[in-house]
């Protein structure tokens, strides 16, 4: 595992958004989709609201890597799926940062979209 650097940490985890670009079976990128972005400890991640069946986290399964741009950040990155035990520091992190969006913050902490939480790795 890759660890993020400090400044590159602290750009995503202040970053309002990010555009996420999942790689083709050929290696391609696909176009960018405009997300959420948290940080949880040293981690950085995202959720589809609506779950795995979500087009950009299907998307992020055929090779589980892709670009990410925030912030002047622009990283290729590596897709892991969370683990059940990091949900709930994902939960808070989203609630804290997004928590001023009440009718929305809640479809990112659904089950469903609980067990799309990827982590992102710098590659």
């Amino acid at each position: 595992m890759t660890d993020w650097n400090a400044p590159e940490l602290e750009t995503l985890a202040a970053a309002e958004e990010l555009d996420l670009s999942s790689e083709r079976p050929n290696g391609t990128l696909r176009d960018p989709v405009t997300m959420w972005v948290v940080r949880s400890g040293n981690r950085v991640y995202v959720r589809s609201v609506k779950g795995t069946a979500g087009p950009w986290y299907r998307g992020t399964q055929s090779r589980h890597r892709g670009r990410i741009e925030a912030g002047g950040v622009r990283q290729d990155v590596a897709f892991h799926r969370a683990g059940p035990d990091e949900y709930p520091g994902v939960d808070a992190a989203y609630r804290e940062k997004y928590g001023h969006h009440t009718s929305i913050v809640e479809h990112v902490l659904t089950g469903r979209a609980r067990a799309s939480t990827l982590r992102l790795e710098p590659r």
